[in-house]
């Protein structure tokens, strides 16, 4: 039919000698050249085709490595990142900044290594993952060492509680707001540890002689890393980051994306890293973008407040050391004299018992056992705690005179967030930078993911006020069971969760609705205990489940900043005064 349109139906080809040729045509030399003209088309049509894939492929890629820095997702889940001027510092996450030392040890082997005794009169007790299971002389009450070793233990959770029941919330409740201070998960030894001068000890000492319990020094080495994170401590966070979703999955709205704070320390970013995958998966930089605050001696951070507080790293703050060091020359004399006999062409000190006993936590942490652990008596262990208490104490606590003033600015965080306003101005070691700004500190979310440092945390519970923990503690005699138990307050992975709870009305102190309006209180959370609001604040009552109603937390902590004395306390001339004298986290003043 006369369409207009040329006929473009082709007869089967075959290819002989070179040329195509219709079967079954004699005559095809003119469609020949119509079918030669076409495939010429056509190749000449691939071939600008295929450049033009090129040119856009080597664009895309060039694109991708040139704002990979900025966090750019690539497919649901992939995220590249690099340094770049374009990321805001506070937010680079890769490569780090002041990540601090990074130095790893050897791997574990313990389905090699391992000599606990598998007989068949001995009770076996798989190890999850630690072997902790070792039988230690005097312990006959089925308890593990591994919660008596102050911060050095890896976490669980606290197992008497702080002097109050637990309970649901009652009907009409509801939590509105979750504010989480985590600390980092197990990691190897800080440099400078007693550790590190005992392994060098060792090595440098060839010709001892060790036999009974200390025969397996003759071929130990000291092989531990520096600072990062070991696998439990992965875990640790891991596993928080579940528990907490748990526990508060509905306060996180999945249409948000929120900003969740820690350090530059490699082992605070990377504690950081894996509670955002156990609470939200391993797409968690869909849900939650890391603020990176730099930790450096000189720089404000209110998860690291010793760093720009110059006296509580000074002399005048040394009273935790000094009792610490008190307490190991009494509990580990017998202990002493026990190795010493054990040994020979070794000087062994009560330096190295103490040094020796550390050891203990951090390769069982780092390797799934030690066998520095069965070398002590349980009662040995029971001091080991103490001595921990003893340092804290008097280094971040109630027995510190900066104590309150380290821990200040993340108090005055956390009241910012209650009554909803950033803070330009602390008189603190906060950075006001962040904190004045509204993308750094948000305001408008119901979920806050914190993570710091251990003694941090001391001081913050000290700056809040919590005198539960500030009974005096002697440095020559264990006193018995006592609040500041260190392993309870600040093992590896300890978390205090602050909720904010409203009910429709007033609940009384035995949890009674009263007559009235909603009402808004706050529940304070440490490694899964309650702790009493008004044990320590008068204000909020003694209530059965220790709560106290926000308004009334929120005019007894107007006090706080004053009682820290922040810029007297940590840059004041004053002079050191014996551990004991100082009474309420603060220096005396003149």
């Amino acid at each position: 039919m006369g369409t207009g349109v040329e006929d473009t139906s082709v007869e089967p080809l075959e290819y002989t000698r070179g040329e195509f040729h219709h079967v079954g045509d004699p005559s095809n030399s003119s469609r020949m050249n119509t079918i030669l003209k076409k495939a010429i088309i056509i190749a000449v049509t691939c071939v600008i085709l295929y450049g033009s894939y090129a040119i856009l492929s080597e664009r895309v890629v060039s694109l991708g490595l040139a704002r990979s820095s900025q966090g750019i997702t690539l497919g649901k889940g992939l995220q590249c990142e690099t340094s770049s001027t374009k990321v805001p510092q506070y937010f680079q996450t890769s490569p780090e900044l002041w990540a601090g030392p990074t130095a790893t040890g050897r791997a574990p082997f313990l389905a090699q290594t391992n000599p606990v005794s598998f007989a068949p009169t001995a009770t076996f007790a798989p190890n999850a993952p630690l072997e902790t299971a070792e039988p230690i002389v005097g312990q006959g009450r089925n308890e593990s060492i591994f919660h008596l070793m102050g911060q050095l233990s890896p976490y669980f959770p606290n197992p008497v509680g702080f002097g109050v029941a637990e309970y649901p919330l009652p009907p009409g409740a509801k939590i509105s707001q979750l504010q989480m201070l985590s600390r980092h998960g197990s990691r190897y030894p800080t440099l400078g540890s007693n550790v590190y001068d005992f392994g060098a000890k060792v090595a440098n000492n060839t010709q001892f002689e060790a036999s009974g319990p200390l025969s397996f020094l003759k071929d130990w080495k000291f092989e531990l890393g520096a600072e990062i994170l070991v696998p439990r401590g992965r875990q640790e966070l891991f596993e928080s980051g579940i528990l907490h979703y748990y526990q508060y999955g509905q306060l996180y709205n999945p249409n948000s994306k929120i900003i969740v704070r820690t350090t530059t320390q490699d082992r605070m970013l990377k504690s950081c890293e894996y509670f955002m995958a156990g609470f939200f998966g391993l797409e968690w930089t869909n849900n939650a973008t890391i603020e990176v605050i730099i930790e450096q001696n000189g720089f404000n951070n209110s998860l690291a407040g010793y760093d720009n507080c110059k006296n509580s790293n000074s002399d005048k703050n040394a009273g935790g050391s000094t009792a610490a060091q008190e307490w190991v020359a009494v509990y580990l004399q017998e202990a002493t004299k026990r190795f010493q006999e054990l040994i020979t062409d070794f000087e062994w000190t009560i330096v190295d018992t103490y040094a020796a006993q550390n050891m203990c936590p951090y390769e069982t942490v780092a390797y799934g056992y030690s066998a520095f652990c069965d070398l002590f008596t349980y009662e040995e262990w029971i001091g080991f705690e103490y001595a921990s208490d003893l340092y804290f104490a008097g280094s971040s606590a109630f027995q510190s005179p900066t104590g309150r003033a380290v821990g200040i600015g993340y108090v005055q965080e956390i009241v910012a967030r209650l009554e909803n306003h950033t803070l330009g101005y602390s008189g603190s070691q906060i950075n006001t930078t962040l904190d004045s700004n509204p993308e750094t500190f948000p305001l408008n979310q119901s979920l806050y993911l914190d993570f710091s440092h251990d003694t941090n945390i001391m001081s913050i519970l000290a700056a809040f006020g919590f005198t539960q923990f500030d009974q005096f503690l002697p440095s020559t005699k264990y006193p018995g069971p006592h609040n500041l138990t260190v392993s309870h307050l600040e093992p590896f992975g300890a978390r205090l969760d602050i909720e904010v709870i409203k009910t429709p009305q007033p609940l009384n102190a035995q949890r009674v609705y009263t007559e009235g309006k909603e009402t808004t209180y706050v529940h304070f959370i440490l490694n899964q205990r309650t702790l009493p609001l008004g044990l320590s604040f008068p204000e909020c009552e003694d209530r059965w489940d220790g709560w106290c109603e926000l308004d009334t937390f929120l005019d007894v902590q107007k006090k706080s900043p004053g009682l820290a004395q922040y810029d007297y306390a940590c840059n004041g001339d004053y002079a050191a005064v014996r551990y004991g004298e100082v009474t309420n986290g603060a220096p005396l003043l003149p």
